[in-house]
């Protein structure tokens, strides 16, 4: 995962596996908590996921301030740049 369109497909592999949230609704703007009913408890196994996909270590703090799936693309291409 190079690049934010690799991140964002392979945020929206999880959210359609994991969640079973529709991945045509999976968009940059698509709010977390509103327009995809993600709760805190989903966060943290979306975190794992990364985690392992990444091989990175993630810091959740990074990803508090997360609202929309573009938040997130942002927070994890930040964690594997850094």
């Amino acid at each position: 995962m190079d690049n934010r369109e690799e991140i964002l497909t392979a945020i929206k592999t999880i959210m359609v596996e994991m969640f079973e949230i529709d991945e045509e609704a999976i968009t940059l703007e698509a709010r977390l908590n509103e327009d995809l009913d993600f709760d805190s408890i989903d966060a943290v196994d979306m975190i794992v996921r990364l985690k392992e996909m990444t091989g990175k270590a993630v810091k959740p703090e990074n990803f508090k301030s997360t609202r929309t799936v573009g938040d997130v693309v942002e927070a994890v291409y930040k964690m594997l740049h850094e």
